[in-house]
């Protein structure tokens, strides 16, 4: 009985005490900014950097992306076009546009012939790339204007700054699945990331869709690594084993397409879970090697997968109650609490984000349906990417364009 009450506690108590903690260190990092003043990169001073778009299938979206890259106000830059093997007219639509953009856009054509995976593209987009700064993205990212000068500020701010990463804003919202993705990114991982940046010095992982590194960084860690499934959060936590620091600046806003089917967010979301184990395996040492404050996010990773294990056995367990036993015994102060927290965090995530992110205030509406949706939907994955991790430990290879709502 006290193993059951211990467990009901946990399963809903974490979710409460990891929003309380947020909330605060997000509260208390919008305070800090604040009171930094800011100024940014002349454009005399400014350093070359290449902007790397590794592709896969992106006929759909590449000419859009590279359109907003021309609109940047950064002057001292080359676009690298990385085609891995694409099946459809990616490599075309690469010529075509290099050709539309001559004397305005620098730009470059890498055309692999075997589709490796993006790691690998990247790494292939690296060697031919003639800046000491770059800048990766995805082939559906567009960048606001300022968003190369904003994280190229930051990375030169400080001398160990290895990457700094940019904040993703979804741009398709043309059903409740996007909706409820764009109250994520908001009130979920800005929230967390500004937190987590605040808090511990440290961040989680970067976002692939737009992040900058120091080229000397990069070389020092190897590179991408091929061999992971998420090769975003594989380099940052390389990163700090090699001394780097990783940064979040919220000020680079990157619109980027997200999932409207559910199928395609599940697989998303089993990648990014399987990538979190990925690195408890790989950077067990971090525990009594890394600073206190990679510690804890490291601990923290293991917490929420231990919690998703909790959670579906006390899914089952509720489940038999009530078909069984005709009764089901909750927590509705804690459940009224989650909630609560829950439109708090969101309304801080909203109010942060209401003018670069171009909400309206009827989005706050799905804040209850989204709390459903997103414990569920992180339960599903993690608990899908833990088997598929026992089951397969090694995955490299090959990697096709995600559901992305077009």
């Amino acid at each position: 009985m006290w193993f059951n009450n211990l467990s009901t506690a946990f399963v809903v108590g974490y979710p409460i005490f990891v929003s309380i903690i947020w909330i605060t260190g997000c509260l208390f990092s919008s305070l800090y900014r604040r009171q930094q003043s800011r100024t940014l990169v002349k454009p005399t001073e400014a350093p070359f950097v290449s902007i790397l778009v590794p592709a896969h299938n992106e006929v759909d979206t590449l000419e859009e992306a590279i359109q907003s890259l021309a609109a940047l106000d950064y002057s001292h830059y080359e676009v690298v076009l990385i085609d891995d093997c694409s099946s459809d007219a990616t490599r075309d639509l690469m010529a075509s546009l290099k050709e539309q953009w001559r004397g305005q856009l620098d730009m470059t054509i890498v055309a692999l012939p075997v589709n490796r995976g993006k790691a690998n593209a990247l790494n292939q987009g690296l060697r031919v790339a003639r800046g000491d700064y770059l800048v990766a993205i995805d082939a559906d990212s567009l960048l606001s204007p300022d968003a190369v000068t904003q994280l190229i500020t930051t990375l030169l701010a400080q001398p160990d700054y290895g990457a700094v990463t940019g904040k993703p804003v979804v741009r398709n919202r043309s059903n409740l699945l996007g909706r409820l993705q764009l109250l994520e990114y908001i009130g979920v991982i800005d929230l967390i990331k500004k937190a987590q940046a605040y808090l511990t010095g440290s961040i989680t992982t970067v976002s692939g869709v737009i992040v900058a590194f120091r080229r000397e960084a990069l070389i020092a860690v190897g590179g991408w690594n091929p061999d992971v499934m998420t090769e975003d959060i594989d380099v940052t936590w390389r990163l700090y084993r090699h001394h780097w620091r990783v940064a979040y600046e919220p000020r680079a806003i990157c619109w980027i397409l997200v999932p409207e089917r559910l199928r395609g967010l599940i697989k998303q979301r089993q990648r990014w879970s399987r990538g979190g184990l990925e690195v408890l395996v790989t950077n067990w040492r971090g525990f009594y090697r890394n600073p206190w404050g990679q510690r804890f996010l490291l601990l923290e990773t293991v917490v929420s997968n231990l919690w998703a294990v909790l959670t579906a056995l006390s899914v089952v367990s509720y489940a038999i109650q009530l078909l069984f036993l005709h009764g089901l015994a909750l927590d509705g102060n804690l459940l009224v609490v989650l909630l609560l927290l829950s439109g708090i965090q969101f309304t801080v995530g909203f109010l942060s984000s209401q003018v670069t992110a171009k909400l309206a205030v009827p989005e706050l509406l799905l804040v209850p349906v989204y709390v459903l949706y997103y414990w569920m939907v992180n339960l599903i994955s993690c608990l899908s990417a833990i088997g598929s991790y026992f089951i397969s430990p090694q995955r490299t290879g090959t990697w096709r364009s995600p559901d992305r709502g077009i």
